[in-house]
């Protein structure tokens, strides 16, 4: 089955410092959004297909993604959770889907050392393991590079190169963050999205600038198979299941 002919994704991204869901604007200007488990309990009932949960300050401080979090919001949630944020060898890997969780992100520690990729595809499966990329336009305007540690270090390494290894390395999924839009609620980077999308075969999920329904619809037709969103959703601008109508409405395939 092709990846266009399954039902594209509606995915709720929770930002986690300190214990609390947080949202800033261009990786920064962080706003206090609420606390992790009773806001990921509402997704869940609100008709969300999954729910990403990343820890942002996880790598810069040097630890590992908090496994008690985990845990209790893998007891409130009944669909697909994906954590992320400092997780750098297949013992935290284990020790997260052991918590609860159904999928991992990796991204610092991927670059760092890319057989991190390799190796959790084949102990755990490639749908277990999703690739995030934070990717921000060169200043020529020619193409895009990674970057790292939510997004303070770039690495300089091309984005569409980095998205063809992590594929050909067993990664399940592509979440791909435009560090150019992220926040700024001004739509997702569709050329970035276009290009990726042709680069790997397997399912990119947008994530990065999301405002209206229609820069949804727009991430769709442009080559995403699963659309991120933080603050439009954690103030409730938009509710999933009128997006979904809306979408459907589009002839957009989704889960009602």
């Amino acid at each position: 089955m092709s990846k266009d002919t399954l039902a594209k994704r509606i995915i709720p991204c929770l930002d986690i410092k300190n214990g609390r869901v947080v949202k800033g604007v261009n990786f920064v200007g962080l706003q206090d959004a609420g606390n992790p488990i009773e806001v990921a309990r509402r997704y869940n009932d609100e008709g969300a297909d999954e729910i990403t949960f990343l820890d942002i300050t996880a790598t810069l401080e040097a630890r590992n993604t908090t496994l008690a979090m985990v845990r209790n919001v893998a007891k409130e949630v009944f669909i697909p959770l994906t954590v992320g944020g400092g997780i750098s060898s297949l013992e935290h890997i284990y020790d997260l889907l052991n918590a609860g969780c159904d999928k991992v992100s990796l991204n610092s520690s991927a670059l760092k050392n890319p057989d991190l990729i390799t190796q959790g595809a084949k102990r755990f499966g490639s749908q277990c393991i999703v690739v995030a990329i934070d990717a921000k336009r060169r200043t020529n305007g020619k193409g895009w590079e990674v970057y790292t540690h939510g997004g303070r270090n770039n690495t300089g390494v091309d984005l569409e190169q980095w998205a063809k290894e992590s594929c050909e390395r067993g990664a399940g999924e592509i979440l791909l963050t435009s560090m150019d839009c992220d926040g700024t609620k001004a739509g997702y980077d569709l050329e970035q999205l276009r290009a990726i999308s042709s680069a790997v075969g397997i399912p990119l999920i947008a994530s990065g600038g999301a405002g209206s329904k229609e820069h949804i619809l727009q991430a769709f037709l442009n080559g995403a198979d699963a659309a991120l969103a933080a603050s439009i959703f954690h103030y409730q601008e938009i509710h999933i299941m009128d997006l979904k109508q809306y979408l459907k409405a589009h002839g957009i395939a989704v889960r009602i």
